[in-house]
């Protein structure tokens, strides 16, 4: 651009229009942010049940890589047998990784010991997983990640899939797109904070429908270098946002918080921006036939702006096989911020979907230590 474009009268509309939406971005993220630090300011005299806890404890568990047929390289950890006679598999969300899945992987890996193999992955450009084209960042192209990572870790068995936010649309996407193995090979899927339908019209999507961030998006396709020099301003118009979105309630421990801020951070911004487009615009309704085979656990946050809890009435709606479940005081990231909710359901989601299976593996198990006893 010139620099007549930017000087008085010679200002494009075009441009005018981004420095208005930045403007009224940043607006938004002040507000955002001063609710954050007030927040803050609360959660720092309450006690932190978490201030010693060890979020990175996936990181020690067994790890792989699957190369997607695009090439892009999946960081993959497991938990459990290998040989288990079920594997539940995890997708993450949006500007997270499969650390968000912490409380989960602890409880339920005591919860079922050695009957249920758990898989975790991060999703591409997220985490441990390699960047791919922007135009890749795609809701369809998660589902397609998704149908790799199975071909690959577990080409065999019985398996539920439990998805969060992004991760639950992936789900969607991957049931629309493989609708052949539900009622089959998928015996139960988990769709948390999601949504089928993009969020464009959630209170954090209509906030976000702003042309400053059109134009950060159409930007990181151009001309990425220098989106890279000013990720600290993108940031700083979305960061707020998105953690004032994420927790309802002030009493969740600052260690989470904070955890949970670290992840959206690290998240590259051509990452951040693309999916953040694909999200508002993704329509994966045509999933919830194949999901209406199979029982389905849908739970939410009653404070969530992102995915609002209308969101998940709808779809269990369209699935006679489900089980709701409304979080109260929960925002976005109700897997952290109140994991036992999440983590029973997903013991009764297991127990549903492999009931002869399940009950054998159990009495199995209660055999074996009363034999040791």
């Amino acid at each position: 651009m010139s620099r007549d474009n930017l000087d008085g009268p010679h200002m494009s509309k075009g441009l005018a229009r981004w420095l208005a939406g930045a403007a009224g971005l940043s607006a938004v993220g002040t507000i955002a942010g001063v609710s954050v630090a007030r927040s803050m300011t609360r959660r720092a005299v309450i006690d932190d049940p978490y201030a010693y806890e060890d979020f990175e404890t996936l990181d020690g568990d067994r790890s792989y890589l699957v190369t997607t047929p695009d090439g892009v390289p999946l960081a993959v950890r497991e938990v459990g047998p290998t040989d288990a006679p079920l594997t539940v598999v995890f997708a993450h969300g949006f500007c997270l990784r499969m650390g968000a899945f912490h409380f989960q992987r602890m409880r339920l890996s005591e919860e079922w010991g050695p009957q249920v193999r758990m898989i975790f992955y991060d999703q591409r450009g997220h985490g441990r997983s390699g960047a791919a084209p922007p135009e890749t960042y795609t809701v369809t192209q998660l589902g397609k990640d998704l149908e790799t990572v199975l071909q690959v870790i577990a080409p065999r068995g019985p398996i539920v899939l439990v998805g969060h936010s992004m991760g639950g649309m992936t789900v969607l996407s991957h049931a629309r797109q493989y609708p052949h193995h539900y009622g089959g090979r998928i015996a139960g899927a988990a769709l948390i904070a999601s949504a089928a339908e993009g969020v464009a019209k959630s209170p954090l999507g209509e906030i976000l429908n702003n042309p400053a961030l059109e134009a950060v998006r159409r930007a990181a396709r151009s001309a990425p270098k220098l989106v890279h020099r000013g990720r600290k301003v993108t940031r700083s118009l979305i960061g707020p946002i998105l953690r004032a979105a994420s927790y309802s309630d002030v009493s969740v421990s600052p260690s989470v918080v904070a955890f949970s801020e670290r992840m959206m951070l690290d998240t590259p911004i051509p990452t951040l921006v693309e999916f953040l487009h694909a999200l508002q615009v993704h329509d994966e309704t045509a999933g919830l036939a194949a999901l209406a085979k199979i029982p389905t656990l849908i739970v939410c946050g009653d404070h969530d702006l992102v995915t609002p809890a209308e969101y998940s009435k709808k779809m269990a709606d369209a699935l006679p096989n489900s089980e709701l479940v409304i979080v109260a005081r929960a925002g976005h990231l109700v897997l952290l911020a109140q994991p036992d909710p999440i983590s029973d359901g997903l013991v009764r989601l297991v127990k549903h979907a492999t009931p002869t299976r399940f009950a054998a593996l159990s009495q199995r198990l209660r055999d074996r230590v009363l034999r040791r006893g």
